[in-house]
Parts: structure tokens; C-alpha cells; sequence
């Protein structure tokens, strides 16, 4: 027999060690307390804490349209709504390569990146669920499906017009701007 041969025994002892990473690696999580004092867009806000020191904050789990993109001024909107001069809570175990806090947003228990899903102003981030606690990827998926489901948000644009996602939105622009980028020396030296 080979050294696997006890894995399937093994199974439920990882399982539970899985379970326990997830529990604690809930209470690794920083929190931050402060008050929202800008909205940027439908996933990124600006808190003050305390001592007066600004963090930029996106919301983990969720991505919402562009600014640019049809319905990112109303999921700006939404979100502003909900949380612009709010006292809120920020928990949240990482920053991204922009140095933004990475959290989840809550106000009281409202979960705040969840509500943005519920209300159809935001799509669950599949790309990063698995930074999410397992609960809350299901929850989030969740809610996306009733979300669609039910017409909210920018999902009342389905059909031929249905919403492009904001990762597939930027992948776009990026490739039209290295396509412009390439094609212009070449206009220049045919022009000569």
C-alpha cells in the first residue's frame, strides 16, 4: 500500500481542521472603527478613525460597476446612502497592491458588502471568494442569484444589454489602450 492509503480516514480530521482554521482565523482579523466621510464608487469608501488618521477601505467580496460603466453612479449612490457619515466597523485581514484595506463593512451586524449584492449594485468577486469566510461566500452567492433573479440593481438590464462585469470591463479597456498604444508608432512612421 502506498502512503495515501489512509487518506480517505483522514478526511473528516481535515475537514475539522479546516473548520477550525476558518473560526480563528475570524478572530486574527483586525477591526476598525470610524465614520465614513467619502464614497468613491460602489465598492470603495474612505473612513476616518479616531485619531483623525484616513484609510481607504474596498469593500472584500464584491465588486460594483465603474463610475464609467452604466449603473456605477447609482451603485455609488446606493452604497453612499447606506453608509456616507456613518459610524461603521471595518474587519479585515489584508490590504491589496494599492495599500487599501481589504473588509468587510458592517454597520451594527448589517453587512454592509452584502447588502450592496442584495440590492443588485454589486457582484459577489468570485476571483477572491476564497479570501472570504466559507458562510460568506455562500451568502454572497446567494444573494447574487436572487439578486439577478429578481431584477434589482443593474440586473434589470438583462437581455442583449446584460451588465458587463467591472473585471471583464477593465480587462477591455486595458487591451484597447496597449492596442492604441502599439498602433500609433506605426500611423507615425507610415505618415512619414
Amino acid at each position: 500500500m502506498g502512503p495515501w492509503h489512509n487518506l480517505p480516514l483522514l478526511r473528516p480530521t481535515l475537514g475539522i481542521a479546516w473548520l477550525a482554521l476558518g473560526i480563528f482565523s475570524q478572530a486574527w482579523a483586525d477591526q476598525l472603527q470610524g465614520r465614513v466621510v467619502k464614497v468613491a464608487d460602489g465598492d470603495t469608501v474612505t473612513v476616518l478613525d479616531g485619531q483623525r488618521q484616513q484609510h481607504v477601505i474596498r469593500l472584500g467580496g464584491i465588486d460594483a460597476p465603474e463610475k464609467t460603466q452604466p449603473y456605477g453612479q447609482k451603485s455609488k449612490a446606493h452604497l453612499s446612502q447606506a453608509v456616507f457619515d456613518q459610524a461603521v466597523t471595518v474587519e479585515f485581514d489584508k490590504r491589496d497592491r494599492y495599500g487599501r484595506i481589504v473588509g468587510k463593512i458592517l454597520i451594527g451586524e448589517k453587512d454592509i458588502n452584502l447588502q450592496q449584492v442584495q440590492a443588485g449594485w454589486a457582484w459577489h468577486y468570485k476571483q477572491y471568494q476564497r479570501e472570504q469566510r466559507p458562510e460568506d461566500r455562500v451568502i454572497y452567492e446567494e444573494a447574487e442569484r436572487q439578486a439577478r433573479q429578481t431584477h434589482g440593481g443593474l440586473w434589470q438590464g438583462q437581455g442583449p444589454t446584460r451588465p458587463e462585469p467591472p473585471w471583464e470591463y477593465r480587462a477591455r479597456l486595458k487591451s484597447e489602450r496597449q492596442t492604441v498604444q502599439t498602433s500609433t508608432p506605426q500611423l507615425a512612421s507610415s505618415a512619414q
